[in-house]
């Protein structure tokens, strides 16, 4: 059985993650190796040494991940640490976080930080995925099938949005959204879901309009203005976007040359975060683009494929989602480094420095190959081992290979 296990395993995607990880990690010490010295006083492998070890616990997080089977997050026990989980930590983030970034949201653990809004992505996919997966007989009946997971979703978004940090709480937002589509609820419930959307914009206006000058602060209010047009705002709010220029514009094809960069002499500020992707276009041209365009490229249309394959409800819905998680942090970074939408701070999948989003990341992509692994398992040898047992042993049979699944299962809501 271990054996079957092993060969079931998605080798490509298991690639293309390492492969995207480890060129992020080459370039994160690129990146850093001036701004880390110049502007903290570090050495130049600082951040380097720091992302290394994120992405060995990393690493340890998505083997239990890959391992562990999916089926066993649909149980009530999960759910229950998910709801109350997500909305207890929330909470507490708002008297005991630790701000930076305008935005109280992290936990101070000694040295390093914990980011709870990064985690909780994965937690509202799987809450999301496992009720709805659980509803499908009665998806058209709105008040009972469609309804409920959506009030918690609201109050995740609303306390990630009070730290304040509007930008995750789209995030969570645009990602839950493509579960909920994706969950057959129907045109009438969809038109039901905007309405109320629609509803609650016109009861929330007045507080916004009382609150606009804590909500429309001078830093946010610049992001809009440099996106409309960052030359005009050069030496202030739209100077990294500027900047972002022309490291992509000096870059060009071919590139100057890995460790060539001249706008992270100082220039550009935080190169090895958000707008590392400026830096690989500068130092790698055209050939870097391919490799990261690729590799998330690859990942996200893998991870649709499997979400097709899948004959389980909740693992077709979980891959779905935590691709859609892949493709919208993507498209969010990329987006507002070429000017296509604000920028927002988010980081580049699997490329920019990070330890939440490292950990965050291992766990998804764990989910997802586990999920892909179950899908060729059952397939190719659930298949061969209804035809060789007789009936009377088939089922028997199954459960003695699944135990802890089977485990699992019998606590589903």
């Amino acid at each position: 059985m271990v054996k079957s296990i092993a060969k079931s395993y998605d080798y490509s995607l298991i690639a293309a993650i390492f492969i995207i990880s480890i060129f992020g990690l080459i370039m994160v010490y690129s990146a850093s190796m001036v701004w880390g010295p110049s502007v903290y006083g570090y050495e130049s492998d600082f951040f380097f040494q720091k992302q290394k070890l994120n992405l060995l616990v990393a690493l340890a997080v998505f083997l239990f991940f890959a391992i562990f089977p999916y089926k066993a997050y649909e149980s009530k026990n999960v759910l229950y640490l998910i709801f109350f989980g997500s909305l207890g930590v929330l909470s507490a983030l708002l008297i005991l976080g630790h701000t930076a970034g305008n935005a109280q949201s992290w936990f101070k653990l000694g040295a390093r930080s914990i980011q709870p809004s990064e985690f909780i992505k994965v937690g509202v996919i799987i809450y999301l995925s496992a009720v709805y997966a659980k509803k499908q007989d009665y998806l058209d009946k709105f008040n009972v099938g469609v309804l409920p997971p959506i009030l918690f979703l609201v109050f995740v978004c609303g306390l990630v949005a009070l730290q304040p940090d509007f930008g995750t709480a789209a995030i969570i937002a645009l990602i839950a959204a493509t579960v909920i589509m994706s969950s057959g609820i129907g045109k009438k419930n969809i038109m039901k879901l905007f309405a109320i959307a629609m509803a609650v914009v016109l009861i929330v206006s007045p507080f916004i309009y009382l609150l606009k000058d804590d909500i429309f602060t001078e830093n946010r209010m610049g992001r809009i203005s440099s996106f409309m047009d960052p030359f005009e705002y050069e030496q202030s709010t739209g100077y990294q976007v500027v900047n972002g220029y022309i490291a992509m514009g000096t870059g060009g094809l071919t590139g100057t040359g890995l460790g060539n960069s001249v706008q992270k002499y100082g220039y550009l500020p935080e190169p090895h975060t958000d707008f590392i992707m400026a830096i690989i276009v500068e130092e790698l041209g055209l050939i870097g683009v391919i490799i990261v365009f690729g590799c998330l490229g690859f990942i996200v249309l893998k991870g649709f494929w499997i979400s097709t394959k899948c004959t389980n409800a909740f693992g077709s819905l979980l891959a779905i989602g935590i691709s859609s998680m892949i493709g919208i942090q993507t498209f969010i970074n990329l987006g507002g480094l070429t000017g296509i939408i604000p920028i927002t701070g988010v980081p580049l999948p699997f490329v920019s420095y990070g330890g939440s989003s490292s950990v965050l990341l291992a766990i998804a992509m764990g989910i997802l190959v586990n999920i892909s692994m179950f899908n060729k398992y059952d397939k190719k040898y659930k298949s061969k081992q209804t035809l060789q047992y007789p009936k009377e042993e088939q089922q028997t049979n199954y459960y003695q290979q699944n135990k802890y699944v089977s485990r699992f299962n019998s606590q589903q809501m």
